[in-house]
């Protein structure tokens, strides 16, 4: 233990202390927020609490606890990994809450984020009848995310999860073990629909890698942390988007809808295909670059998604 950390443990002791020590720390590190928490004072406290065993939403009347020497320097370890590494603090805590719940994550896997979480809240309404749901689709499911909070949110649904690494899968099967869900979510090693067995969805979603190359080489330190390939989409960013807008509509419904998260290549994406209406949702909580097409959309519009690539 080094001269200044000695001091921290011996002068600070409460709760609140260390997460305004932690916050004042991040701040002058100038470390990187983009993977659940908005700013240094969040960062902070979600990793303090987490320390030393105590829930997000801790009353502010326990704040003012004592922590033991040993809970002091397991906080200053964790906080200075976290300038340090610049590892996202998910893969520190080993934890990620994405729609509410909560998920195991480690470097294998993107942290979960997505604004889609808020969409699977609301039943995808008004988009979809959730009463004619029964079959639901998420392409590159990382940790699953996406696909356990869709059978959370239609439990009379069957889920298919599909990604091409193989480690992602791994963690995706503790989260489906985790959260009971084995009977209703299947995971597939897939290069997006290539493996998966015949039928329709009434929803396909997906958060694939977008981010054009160009993008991804001026990233934060905090995102080279997570896997290059739940990013990297080719010269574009939409090298599989385009794949999802061909082969979608095949695996649709009648009444199906496809939802896909584009992010930071939206503006691409709809200068090259201009003619086609892309709906693109509003979030309340924040976060933008998510369209919907119709089944009768991508049927509509197939020619212009097939020209694209030729």
């Amino acid at each position: 233990m080094n001269k200044s950390h000695y001091e921290v443990i011996t002068t600070l002791s409460s709760i609140r202390d260390y997460i305004r020590w932690s916050a004042s720390r991040f701040a002058e590190a100038r470390v990187f927020f983009g993977h659940g928490s908005v700013s240094a004072l969040d960062e902070a406290a979600a990793l303090v609490l987490h320390t030393v065993h105590q829930p997000y939403d801790l009353s502010d009347f326990y704040l003012a606890a004592a922590l033991t020497l040993e809970e002091r320097q397991k906080v200053v370890e964790i906080i200075e990994r976290r300038i340090n590494e610049r590892k996202p603090s998910a893969y520190l805590t080993h934890e990620a809450v994405f729609a509410g719940l909560p998920f195991y994550v480690d470097e294998r896997v993107l942290v979960p984020r997505s604004p889609i979480a808020e969409l699977i809240e609301q039943r995808f309404a008004p988009w979809i009848d959730e009463d004619r749901v029964g079959r639901i689709l998420d392409l590159c499911t990382g940790s699953a995310c996406i696909a356990i909070a869709c059978a959370y949110a239609f439990p009379e649904a069957s889920v298919d999860a599909v990604d091409l690494s193989l480690e992602a899968l791994a963690v995706a099967e503790i989260n489906v073990e985790k959260h009971g869900l084995s009977d209703s979510v299947t995971l597939y090693h897939s290069d997006l629909f290539e493996q998966l067995p015949s039928g329709r969805y009434d929803v396909i979603v997906s958060n694939p890698p977008y981010v054009a190359t160009a993008e991804w080489e001026q990233l934060p330190l905090e995102y080279r942390a997570e896997p290059d390939m739940g990013f990297q989409g080719g010269p574009s960013g939409l090298d599989l988007v385009l794949r999802i807008l061909i082969e979608a509509g095949r695996f649709l419904s009648e009444h199906g809808v496809l939802i896909v998260e584009v992010g930071s290549s939206a503006e691409t994406l709809q200068t090259l295909f201009p003619a086609v209406p892309f709906y693109w949702l509003d979030f309340e909580r924040g976060g933008e670059g998510v369209f919907l097409l119709t089944a009768e959309q991508l049927s509509q519009y197939h020619e212009f998604f097939i020209a694209a690539i030729q």
